[in-house]
């Protein structure tokens, strides 16, 4: 079995032009038997709310890899990125900057039960509803808005 190990450091991260992290992130899901999509939500690595995979896009990868990354060593899980969400700019908690964020969703097809982050971070599946109430990220939520609405657009489409 290969040891999965969580890249660390700054050194191959992306900037914009005014000097503020360029994240990629994305929303795990999958559809249950009756239609209702889960979302697998995680926690901070200090354990506080509910949020989705994400972290620094890096110079040696493209958004939809990171995302990939991201999702396999903060969630345990691996699965298919599908068409960005968008791009949202956010202030960050610790540094007097503004961060633009990328998200994607990611159709779940492994779950790992052993992955880099598993011992500073829990996942859960939840609810659209429970993730919308736990999560503490406005761009998040909003994100999670737009797959909501993709997956019933793309649900009316395929029932026509």
């Amino acid at each position: 079995m290969a040891v999965l190990v969580a890249r660390q450091g700054r050194e191959l991260q992306r900037y914009t032009s005014a000097g503020g992290r360029i994240v990629v992130g994305c929303i795990p899901y999958r559809v249950r038997s009756g239609g209702e999509m889960e979302v697998l939500v995680i926690t901070s690595q200090k354990g506080h709310g509910m949020m989705f995979p994400k972290g620094g896009w890096e110079l040696d990868e493209s958004m939809d890899e990171a995302a990939r990354r991201e999702a396999l060593e903060e969630a345990g899980v691996r699965g298919n990125t599908e068409t960005s969400l968008g791009c949202w700019y956010y202030k960050s908690r610790r540094y007097d900057t503004t961060y633009e964020g990328f998200m994607f969703p990611l159709r779940v097809t492994d779950e790992l039960l052993q992955w880099p982050e598993m011992s500073s971070r829990k996942r859960t599946w939840a609810t659209v509803q429970q993730a919308m109430d736990g999560c503490q990220h406005g761009w998040m939520r909003e994100a999670l808005e737009r797959l909501v609405s993709r997956h019933a657009t793309n649900k009316l489409q395929s029932a026509l």
